[in-house]
């Protein structure tokens, strides 16, 4: 069992984050519940950045929204001085809700709506990062209607397929995302290098999620590398900016390895040192974007165990309150986690078991066949590495309300996120009159 941040076994034999027994966060807020250590998503932001600042260069380090948004987050990731990575009208939404500096938030998506665009010219945003044509197109007229000149990146595929889940590559060349080199990325620089209302800041490029290998990170860098030789020789400009995207990978199961953050960004700068420097060219502004290495492991969702079914010769299930709803990425692409039995974390008989979520989908598994402490109805399951996705991807499917969300930090436990209601799930049914009007028919 791996423990990151401030998890520990305490003297009760009790799960504890943030100095707060497991336990009584679940008298006080209920379950499921959704955990964040405050002290270890302050702490990854702080390496990632700090790493970099042992370089001299120039750098900025975005957290990816996706992973988990809200403004609570928002606060924190601009307390640590990082940037922001949205992707959505909801995202950039909280962050200005939340009093981000908009002109440290870049704006990500493959269809980037009208409504969108506008919001974020108006905000000032930092950068867009252009996915395809059409959007270049709509930034253009916006922000000439807007009189207001923008910051762009433009988002290319290396032709890279990173070691990961086929659904979390990004940067091959058969992709829904960005340009692919060279023809495609070049002619949308020359584009945007022309426009009047975009500045071209420089590229970017994501390979996937959940990296341990840097060897795709390496590779993508030479060719971008050469990429940036030939637009300067074409284009006769030297861009100043290159983000790397993100992937960092973290541990979810025991036979994970990932790389520390410092060796991730090390090898990051020293490959962009060697193999722009080997084109001639000055180094530029690195930019990243990590999500889930920051937020991923310092989440841990607690649920309450209740029914169970012993199939024998074949498995044992055991069903807790929450389930695809909550976490849908086992469902989606066969996600793994660890997990333990929170009021009674010292093994006395162990057990193997498959746990079951509560949803009526027979894929609605969280984790198969995983070694508990002789798990039973009542007993508090935490389930570690939960905080990327988890939360940003939850649905009422079967009108199953979502969990409360809290923060631990030194003892104390503060909620960031409340705990849906029944009311909440209903509050945007609408009932024509005519189906009332029919109803008291029926009645009377």
């Amino acid at each position: 069992m791996y423990l990151s941040g401030t998890k520990r076994i305490n003297e009760k034999n009790h799960l504890e984050i943030g100095g707060v027994d497991t336990t009584d966060l679940v008298k006080h807020f209920g379950t499921p519940l959704y955990v964040l250590d405050e002290f270890e998503i302050r702490n990854k932001m702080r390496e990632f950045i700090n790493t970099f600042k042992s370089f001299g260069i120039p750098f900025q380090v975005a957290y990816a929204s996706k992973a988990l948004c809200t403004m609570a987050i928002c606060y924190l990731v601009e307390d640590e001085g990082l940037s922001l990575d949205v992707v959505s009208g909801g995202e950039l939404f909280t962050a200005i809700e939340a009093g981000f500096p908009t002109n440290r938030i870049h704006f990500h998506g493959n269809n980037k709506s009208v409504a969108e665009i506008t919001m974020a010219i108006e905000a000032e945003i930092g950068a867009f990062i252009v996915d395809n044509l059409y959007e270049i197109e709509l930034i253009e007229s916006i922000a000439e209607n807007k009189q207001k000149r923008v910051n762009a990146l433009i988002r290319v595929t290396p032709g890279i397929e990173a070691h990961t889940h086929e659904y979390i590559q990004t940067g091959q060349e058969d992709s829904k995302f960005g340009f692919n080199l060279v023809d495609a990325a070049y002619n949308a620089a020359k584009l945007v290098h022309q426009s009047k209302w975009i500045n071209l800041l420089g590229f970017h490029f994501h390979i996937g999620s959940q990296i341990f290998d840097m060897k795709g990170f390496e590779k993508a860098i030479e060719r971008m590398a050469g990429f940036y030789r030939f637009i300067h020789d074409e284009l006769d400009v030297e861009l100043p900016i290159i983000n790397a995207g993100g992937g960092f990978g973290i541990h979810y199961v025991e036979e994970d390895e990932p790389l520390s953050i410092r060796e991730y960004v090390v090898s990051l700068v020293e490959s962009f040192k060697y193999h722009f420097y080997k084109q001639g060219l000055k180094l530029p502004e690195i930019w990243i974007e990590p999500g889930r290495s920051i937020i991923g492991e310092a989440g841990t969702t607690l649920y309450t165990i209740g029914s169970s079914k012993n199939i024998p010769n074949i498995r044992k299930y055991i069903a807790v309150d929450g389930g695809m709803m909550d976490n849908p990425r086992t469902a989606l692409y066969q996600a793994k986690y660890d997990a333990a039995i929170a009021n009674r974390m010292i093994y006395d008989q162990s057990e193997v078991v498959s746990v079951a979520g509560k949803a009526c989908e027979s894929g609605d598994m969280l984790i198969w066949d995983i070694e508990l402490n002789s798990p039973v109805a009542g007993d508090i399951l935490a389930v570690f590495s939960t905080g990327a996705y988890n939360y940003s991807m939850a649905s009422n499917y079967n009108r199953i309300p979502r969990p409360a969300m809290v923060l631990v930090n030194e003892g104390e436990a503060e909620l960031i996120v409340r705990r849906e209601t029944y009311s909440d799930i209903i509050q945007f049914d609408v009932v024509p009159e005519r189906l009332k009007k029919n109803k008291v028919k029926i009645l009377g």
